[in-house]
């Protein structure tokens, strides 16, 4: 028995909860996959997965196994392609994920700067409002627009992403514009609903120091940054909507930022990765590239530019408010 071939592709059958998923990844057929697991129970003389047409599920002993060998099995994976990297660094293929309106305007320049310097280097962008898990779904490095991702990853604040209450000039022309929150919870909002929950994210409003969260009536919700942006933009209503989804339309005039005093900071663009050790000389390369276009003026390559642009435009208006 090849001990190490047939662990391997029992693993791959409990990562990815498929027998045919684990014989793609790994290139083999399904009966080949099934038969290694197989020859591992009979070597063992135990039974390590429940199958039936619809589930497959760890027994005990399968569960244990597992523990005990798969991180060693993905330490001796690291240490493999540590050795690979040695010989040309930069190589590779790197797998990032992130909201979809995240990974356009912020992704896409960044790859593009940072393939200006390695262009031998990959990349694999998975876009999705739902939080990814890292290491399942096989991600280098995450990226989030909120609060930060959790105490099991490494995680890094790039910067801040202030919420502007944001109306459309035509909107309003129409109907005028807020001066207080008294005279905004009288006007037609827009909302958003987590994707995972369905819920409705409640308006965060700073207030005398504080954080206060509004549950305004929206006469439209979207579970989309990107639609709810169009529809404030439209017209349909006010929108608390993050500087970096409408910095250009401020700049341009698409957009009006209103009642800046409210403007809440306290969500932030972060950057997450499962362990600071053993990553593959590209990952670690790339994290230091996003680190560094963080800080000072190399703020543009994340758009970041914008966001402060729009964020000094709110504290103008503010100034100037009477």
């Amino acid at each position: 028995m090849d001990k190490a071939r047939v662990l391997t592709l029992f693993l791959g059958v409990v990562r990815a909860r498929s027998f045919h998923q684990a014989a793609v990844d790994a290139g083999v057929t399904p009966q080949a996959v099934s038969k290694a697991v197989r020859t591992l129970e009979q070597e063992l003389g135990v039974r390590l997965l429940h199958r039936t047409t619809r589930k497959l599920s760890l027994t005990t002993e399968g569960a244990r196994l597992f523990a005990l060998a798969d991180p060693g099995m993905r330490q001796l994976d690291e240490a493999l392609e540590q050795v690979r990297a040695s010989r040309r660094e930069s190589d590779g293929l790197i797998r990032l994920a992130a909201p979809p309106s995240v990974g356009s305007r912020v992704l896409v320049p960044l790859v593009k700067a940072f393939r200006e310097e390695y262009p031998e280097v990959t990349f694999d962008v998975v876009l999705s409002d739902l939080f990814t898990d890292l290491v399942e779904a096989r991600i280098d490095v995450g990226f989030r627009a909120g609060t930060s991702p959790g105490p099991n990853l490494v995680a890094r604040r790039l910067c801040d992403l202030p919420l502007l209450i944001c109306a459309a000039p035509d909107y309003l022309a129409r109907h005028g514009e807020p001066k207080s929150l008294e005279e905004l919870r009288r006007h037609q909002c827009t909302g958003f609903r987590r994707p995972v929950t369905g819920r409705l994210v409640p308006w965060e409003i700073a207030l005398k120091g504080d954080l206060v969260y509004e549950e305004l009536p929206a006469v439209v919700t979207f579970n989309d940054v990107e639609a709810e942006v169009e529809a404030v933009r439209a017209g349909i209503g006010i929108g608390q909507l993050a500087a970096y989804a409408v910095h250009a339309d401020i700049k341009s005039g698409r957009l009006v930022p209103i009642l800046p005093a409210l403007t809440s900071n306290s969500v932030g663009l972060y950057m997450y990765y499962p362990h600071r050790s053993h990553m593959p000389v590209r990952v670690r390369r790339f994290v230091d590239f996003v680190a560094a276009a963080s800080r000072g003026a190399e703020q543009a390559l994340l758009h970041l530019a914008g966001v402060a642009a729009v964020a000094e435009l709110s504290r103008e208006k503010a100034r100037t408010s009477p």
